[in-house]
């Protein structure tokens, strides 16, 4: 069962640790990890994170490619597709809500799956109509 769904920048964390998560993020993954629950990502992330590769903000070893397969096919995680339902609601969220279209997917999806979202985006925790940790 899902319970948790990974911003982009918490996944490059957790996966490639390059970065702090927090101490609740931290026991929920380890948790997850543990019991081997996967976390959940929006396939919007995948895109994300191609993106990060091909502005050099991200290094990686291998190609593009076969990377994102790995990401994708790993049993720790679980990517959710962009639904008709997320994509409705990415943009009906109220106009408190940043403007990113990757957020707002990303967000959208949490509330449609009823998951917690692991962020360390203020603008999302300010923002306050989703649960984050």
């Amino acid at each position: 069962m899902l319970s948790l769904l990974l911003d982009t920048h918490v996944l490059v964390w957790w996966r490639h640790g390059s970065g702090t998560l927090t101490r609740a993020q931290s026991r929920a993954l380890d948790d997850l990890e543990r019991r081997g629950h996967p976390a959940a990502i929006s396939s919007i992330t995948l895109w994300e994170l191609a993106q990060m590769v091909a502005r050099g903000r991200l290094k990686i070893r291998i190609p593009l490619e076969a990377w994102l397969n790995d990401i994708e096919s790993d049993p720790l995680l679980a990517v959710l597709p962009i639904t008709a339902r997320i994509a409705a609601e990415g943009v009906q969220l109220d106009a408190g809500f940043h403007k990113d279209p990757a957020d707002r997917i990303i967000v959208a999806t949490a509330r449609c799956h009823a998951l917690r979202l692991a962020t360390a985006d203020d603008r999302i925790h300010r923002w306050g109509k989703v649960p984050v940790i």
